[in-house]
């Protein structure tokens, strides 16, 4: 996880309870982002953790849901990364629309 990014191109990971391990905010003290990433519950010492940005979290949630709702994108039918992309950007930008026609 997080392998590929380079130091100070990433402000924040915001990531659920089970990402939270202490080799993955030490990645991302590595690449001097800010760590929101609500602490497990077995954790013995708590971490803090930004409330109001990991609300947040949801809207992303949502949009993959979204986008996951076209089949091409779900079952990731295309091989090559750079047609899989186009198919990504695709539903992100018919995701909107979707919604718009069910109301």
């Amino acid at each position: 996880m997080l392998d590929g990014f380079d130091q100070g191109t990433v402000g924040h990971v915001i990531a659920d309870a089970a990402y939270d391990s202490d080799v993955i905010r030490h990645r991302v003290k590595q690449l001097r982002a800010k760590a929101c990433i609500r602490p497990n519950p077995t954790r013995k010492r708590k971490k803090r953790y930004s409330k109001d940005r990991y609300k947040n979290r949801n809207v992303i949630e949502r949009f993959f849901g979204q986008i996951k709702r076209y089949r091409r994108v779900a079952t990731r039918y295309e091989k090559k990364a750079i047609n899989f992309t186009g198919f990504v950007w695709l539903a992100a930008f018919l995701a909107p629309c979707l919604n718009v026609l069910r109301t």
